[in-house]
């Protein structure tokens, strides 16, 4: 996995990106223009016309999200849509996404732990960078993300993380925040706090959910593109798969979704419950770890495996220590791991 570290204005950081990691931003390229028609039925041009609608909403209330955008298509030859068309894969593709992302969140005195297993399909691998973007004004940020996407899985200098699953169901609105801007709008903040107060104000275009954490612990946040909705941590755990837990909004309109995210969500519950009551010492970022192991239910399991039907899996693993500001990184499926990678925004 490639790693760079960059800096400087918006659209310094944005060129940087876009040079420096040129060939993975223009495989992501690759990837969704492929994925758009097969999955939306969405030619490049039309996805490029519907990124047009939320630029007065970014120009507006985000101009240094359009900046890094532009500094991106600036550093990779892309123009500023092309590059915002692929930040808004979840509104693009209207919620269709295929992946089985699972989530966990664990709380105590000593530590507050956040971590998931970030499934999609094998193609993408290739594409994925381990993007530092070091700041003065702003808090550090050390993420795992596509190239050319701008917010995505990771966490900040002052100990903010943020995990996000794919939710299926249609509806967007292109006066609220896209979801991968969402991301980054959490990954900016300087606490817990103040990244759920944005997005309250902001809103989320289309459905996702996040985990947003720090220090005091993860909050697990449910959006649609009517609604918002938050559980908090039920004896310091809380875990998500790929789908609404509850009700939301009339007018919101959940695909169908997979049985394994049913399954996936009540096995992560018993593994949180079960490590809880099996030691009396702090949870550690390995005792996470072997829960991201976890193949009960394969090919549908925490530990994703593709099939011709499906053709997600888990592509890394992430376990964030939110006190001590770092995380770990496993790449590839955890069982068959391709590499490590450290997360440490306090370091560069």
């Amino acid at each position: 996995m490639r790693e760079l570290t960059v800096s400087g204005s918006p659209f310094e950081i944005g060129f940087q990106h876009g040079s420096i990691a040129k060939k993975e931003v223009l495989g992501s390229l690759a990837f969704y223009t492929a994925y758009y028609e097969r999955k939306a039925k969405t030619s490049w041009a039309a996805a490029s016309t519907t990124a047009e609608e939320c630029v007065p909403l970014l120009e507006k209330d985000w101009p240094q999200f359009v900046e890094e955008m532009k500094g991106i298509g600036q550093g990779a030859g892309l123009p500023f849509l092309t590059v915002l068309a692929m930040n808004l894969r979840q509104e693009i593709s209207m919620g269709l996404e295929a992946d089985g992302c699972t989530s966990f969140a664990w709380k105590t005195d000593d530590v507050s732990l956040l971590a998931q297993n970030w499934d999609w399909e094998e193609a993408q691998q290739a594409n994925l960078i381990h993007l530092n973007i070091k700041r003065d004004s702003k808090p550090s940020i050390s993420m795992v993300t596509e190239a050319g996407i701008i917010g995505k899985i990771g966490l900040n200098s002052m100990g903010v993380g943020v995990c996000i699953n794919a939710i299926r169901a249609r509806g967007v609105d292109f006066s609220r925040l896209p979801v991968h801007l969402s991301v980054r709008a959490a990954l900016d903040s300087t606490s817990k706090a103040e990244a759920l107060a944005k997005l309250d104000k902001a809103g989320v275009a289309s459905a996702v959910h996040l985990f947003i954490g720090d220090a005091t612990g993860s909050t697990s946040v449910e959006f649609s593109n009517l609604d918002i909705i938050k559980f908090e941590m039920k004896d310091g755990q809380i875990a998500h798969s790929n789908h609404f837990i509850v009700p939301h909004a009339e007018g919101v309109k959940p695909a169908s979704f997979s049985q394994d995210s049913l399954e996936r969500i009540v096995r992560a519950r018993e593994l949180l419950a079960a490590a809880a009551a099996e030691t009396e010492k702090p949870p550690t970022i390995r005792m996470i770890e072997k829960m991201l192991e976890d193949e009960q239910g394969l090919p549908g399991a925490i530990n994703r495996a593709a099939t011709l039907q499906s053709p997600s899996l888990t592509l890394f693993g992430i376990v964030m220590d939110l006190k001590e500001k770092k995380a770990s990184v496993r790449v590839g499926r955890p069982t068959e791991c391709k590499g490590y990678v450290t997360l440490n925004p306090l370091t560069f």
